[in-house]
């Protein structure tokens, strides 16, 4: 057991319940950070900072909220690769995550998103870590995946919203569900971009 403090960065309420669970059961005591600008639409990152804020309350986690859906930005990506949307993706974020844990005096930071089982890991990873080093704290770690099914099953016990997409407006459009979806937040499937899944 440990007593020691971390900055978790929380990308959304359903992925934080195992991480959450599993980081107090170790003895950390957490501080949260939801920054996400690459959750869009604008309608999309209010259910989800929406969620969050439900997660924070039911479970007392204290939480720190910035940024906000940067929908443009991602469309003006000069490549259409996959695998350079995620790794700019996680770059954006990490760099972020680093350089306010760091502000906020905390030693080392960690994020929710290791608990899906869609991300990438290893970009993950290498994101955390030259973000760490770069702002002078640590990246740790955790590999939450054997939880996913758990975690899932909280979010639904607590009632949050659980999203059907990654988050970005490419993903919107690769996901099932992309009709309903855009039925409901009002989006013509048609003006949804296109990309190249470069990804194994």
């Amino acid at each position: 057991m440990v007593d020691q403090a971390i900055f978790l960065h929380v990308c959304c309420g359903p992925c934080a319940e195992y991480p959450v669970k599993v980081l107090r059961g170790e003895g950390y005591r957490i501080q949260g950070y939801f920054y996400n600008p690459n959750i869009q639409p604008a309608e999309e990152y209010a259910r989800r900072e929406e969620g969050v804020k439900l997660f924070s309350e039911r479970h007392a986690v204290p939480m720190l909220y910035e940024g906000k859906s940067e929908e443009a930005l991602w469309r003006s990506f000069p490549s259409s690769l996959r695998s350079k949307h995620c790794e700019a993706c996680y770059g954006m974020r990490m760099e972020q995550v680093a350089k306010r844990c760091k502000e906020e005096g905390y030693p080392a930071f960690t994020t929710s998103l290791t608990v899906s089982l869609w991300q990438d890991h290893e970009a993950i990873i290498r994101a955390g870590q030259r973000a760490a080093e770069h702002h002078g704290v640590l990246f740790k770690y955790f590999d939450f995946r054997s939880g996913y099914r758990e975690g899932q099953n909280m979010a639904r016990e607590d009632g949050l919203y659980r999203q059907k997409y990654c988050g970005c407006i490419y993903s919107l459009r690769e996901t099932k569900f992309t009709d309903k979806i855009c039925e409901e937040l009002g989006i013509d499937p048609a003006s949804l971009p296109e990309r190249i899944d470069d990804l194994a």
